[in-house]
């Protein structure tokens, strides 16, 4: 069931740059993934390309950004009345953990919040200068302490890439178009949905780098896919990666393009891919 490569070293070396140092990364990755200093040298290079173009468009960046600050402050009055604030005095096994990720991707330690719900999850949400993780209880329940290394770990890869603004505003344009005005924004989630399938790769690699547990990160894929901690004792690893495959042929993998999130067996395919490279 298990991928086999319990641990990796902490300069893994990604087939996209050639001169990359986790060290090198560390000291210099004060910001994000795309030319605002050295940023991120683990990034996923379709991701870097992307917000690079976003950046460009300085009336989406400053519409993205008006929209986020005013949906953050409802959202975080919401957690503090319906969620549980994590800290040092509360739920110190997460701060710990937060800490860890926040220490690895040099980045300030994230506020997180646990809030009731049956869904394996977690998101982040916010600004570039205030950002914050949420995990669902059921998450927290499922997870061993590695992958929940692996899935905070992943969430601060978002903070460290300055994914959280558009992260954001692609969550709040969904809630909008489920509500009564898709047809309007259906152009911006496209191009938002097309962007974060591939800021999740590079989050990924984020969890990995935090959680050096490669197996760990596999786990936390297929709990995610299965929902289950029954079901998932019985769940093969190597057989469920046969469904990618499998999908290759279909023509319902095209409904992809229409999710925020590549599909779970392309997502432990490609964290192989880079904990060997």
């Amino acid at each position: 069931m298990r991928s086999g490569a319990a641990t990796i070293p902490a300069g893994a070396k990604d087939p996209m740059s050639d001169d990359f140092s986790f060290d090198r990364f560390v000291q210099k990755s004060k910001v994000g993934a795309f030319g605002r200093d050295e940023g991120a040298r683990y990034a996923y290079s379709a991701d870097i390309l992307m917000l690079r173009s976003f950046s460009r468009m300085k009336p989406v960046e400053y519409a993205a950004a008006a929209l986020v600050r005013t949906s953050k402050e409802f959202l975080r009055g919401q957690l503090l009345g319906q969620g549980v604030k994590v800290g040092p005095k509360q739920f110190t096994r997460l701060h710990s953990i937060a800490e860890h990720c926040a220490s690895v991707l040099h980045v300030p330690t994230p506020q997180l919040y646990v809030v009731n719900s049956p869904v394996v999850n977690a998101y982040t949400f916010g600004t570039d200068a205030e950002s914050f993780i949420v995990l669902h209880s059921a998450l927290v329940d499922h997870m061993s302490d590695k992958e929940l290394e692996f899935v905070i770990g992943h969430e601060t890869g978002h903070i460290q890439n300055k994914h959280v603004v558009y992260g954001t505003a692609l969550q709040v344009l969904t809630r909008s178009a489920e509500a009564v005005i898709g047809i309007f924004v259906e152009p911006a989630l496209v191009a938002l949905r097309t962007w974060y399938r591939r800021a999740e790769i590079t989050c990924d690699r984020a969890g990995l780098l935090c959680s050096q547990d490669l197996d760990a990160g596999v786990s936390s894929f297929m709990k995610l896919a299965i929902g289950s901690a029954r079901l998932f004792a019985e769940m093969d690893v190597e057989t469920y990666l046969e469904q990618l495959e499998e999908n290759r042929g279909s023509d319902g993998r095209y409904l992809e393009a229409f999710s925020s999130h590549p599909y779970l067996p392309k997502r432990i395919t490609a964290l192989r891919v880079f904990a060997e490279s």
